[in-house]
C-alpha cells in the first residue's frame, strides 16, 4: 500500500501509473470533488465509488477553482491539506490536484472505466455526463443520501458559543 504523500501524483505520473493498471485488467474508478473540511459524506461517497473498480482515482480542486465554484472565504483548507487528507483514506489509490472548473478534461486523459459522483447528483445531472458517453465511461451514483455537506458543516460551527 502507497503511503498518503506518495499517493498524490501529477497528471502525467497518473496516466503512467493507470496504463500499467489497464494492462493487469484492473477497472479503473475516478471521483472528484472540492474536499473542502472532509466530512463523513465524502468517505461514504469515496468509499462507495472504490467498490465501483479495483483502483480509485480522485480528483481534487485545486484552491483557485474551488474560490470559483463555492466563493467568498472557501477554501478552508488548501489544496495541498485536502489532497492530504483525501489520499489518507485507504480506499484512495491516487490523487490528483486539478484546475479546469469540471473534471471533463481529466476525463480525456485519465479514461476510467467508471466516473463516480456523488449523490448530489442524478446521471442526467452530472456535468460530465456527455464527455463520458463520448468516452464509454460508465457514470455511477455513489454514496449516501446527500444529508450533510461543507456549507452546513460551516454554518453550525458558526453558531457555537465560543469560550
Amino acid at each position: 500500500m502507497r503511503s498518503s504523500p506518495s499517493k498524490i501524483v501529477s497528471r502525467p505520473q497518473v496516466q503512467s501509473l493507470l496504463a500499467g493498471h489497464k494492462q493487469r485488467g484492473q477497472r479503473v474508478v475516478f471521483a472528484n470533488g472540492c474536499f473542502d473540511v472532509l466530512h463523513v459524506g465524502h468517505v461514504r461517497y469515496l468509499q462507495a465509488a472504490r467498490a465501483e473498480g479495483d483502483i480509485l482515482v480522485v480528483g481534487v480542486n485545486d484552491d483557485a477553482s474551488v474560490r470559483n465554484l463555492k466563493g467568498p472565504g472557501r477554501p478552508v483548507l488548501d489544496e495541498s491539506a485536502r489532497a492530504r487528507l483525501v489520499a489518507a483514506l485507504r480506499e484512495v489509490d491516487y490523487v490528483v490536484v486539478f484546475s479546469e472548473p469540471s473534471a471533463e478534461a481529466l476525463l480525456h486523459d485519465l479514461r476510467p472505466d467508471v466516473h463516480a459522483k456523488g449523490t448530489d447528483y442524478t446521471p442526467e445531472t452530472v456535468p460530465e455526463r456527455a464527455t463520458a458517453k463520448s468516452l464509454g465511461i460508465r457514470v455511477a451514483i455513489t454514496g449516501d443520501p446527500k444529508n450533510h455537506s461543507t456549507r452546513a458543516l460551516l454554518e453550525s460551527l458558526r453558531k457555537v458559543p465560543h469560550g
